[in-house]
């Protein structure tokens, strides 16, 4: 039976290469994928992984109707046995009831890849429509880990290496970019909580010591 399955997990848990060896895969048996993505960190149209990976991909725009234009394609003759969607999180929830329409009336599986939560621990409405909607949401078994070793359950933004808990939900950057520029990083809960990233943890452990004041002898 297809099924829309959801792999779910933090950001830097590798939920992008795992679309692109499941791409790589299918394509390998004869397989024909339909790939569509939203704000790639390599560009529009593009799903690409840290790892260097990228392949070409369908841009979701606000306005697409993501169940009409596979049938668009089946219409003209083309070929799609199957159908995945990365940065999933980023679809409206409309667009998530699409593809659960494709599983539904077209047969076809549908693997749906995103975090939940945005910088500020709050469901992304396309996640939360998939976690309603899914056969089955898998958590990526490859851990993402925070600064100080713990595993990393939250996403966190920052502005010039300092977290940030207000703004716009989709705001694109990627982890590891210069601290002057908005950046993604991920965190444990209680570091999260506390507002401690790797650069404020950095700044603390190299600020001197403050010494007791003693009298004069």
């Amino acid at each position: 039976m297809p099924e829309l399955v959801f792999f779910s997990g933090t950001m830097d848990c590798g939920k992008s290469t795992l679309a692109l060896q499941i791409e790589h895969n299918r394509s390998a048996r004869g397989l024909q994928g339909m790939i569509f993505t939203r704000d790639d960190r390599a560009g529009e149209g593009k799903l690409s992984s840290r790892l260097g990976l990228v392949t070409d991909a369908v841009e979701v725009a606000d306005d697409l109707d993501v169940y009409a234009y596979v049938v668009e394609h089946l219409s003209q003759g083309g070929k799609v046995d199957y159908v995945i969607a990365d940065e999933a999180q980023f679809l409206a929830p409309g667009q998530i009831d699409q593809l659960a329409r494709v599983v539904d009336d077209l047969d076809l599986d549908v693997f749906a890849f995103g975090i939940t939560t945005d910088f500020r621990s709050k469901l992304f409405p396309g996640s939360q429509r998939l976690v309603e909607l899914a056969d089955r949401v898998e958590t990526l078994q490859v851990e993402a880990m925070c600064w100080c070793g713990a595993r990393a359950t939250h996403n966190a933004r920052t502005v010039g290496g300092e977290m940030v808990v207000e703004g716009e939900q989709v705001v694109v950057g990627d982890v590891g970019t210069p601290v002057e520029t908005v950046g993604y990083e991920v965190l444990c809960r209680r570091h999260h909580r506390k507002r401690m990233t790797s650069a404020s943890a950095r700044a603390a452990a190299l600020s001197p010591d403050v010494l007791p004041v003693t009298s004069s002898v």
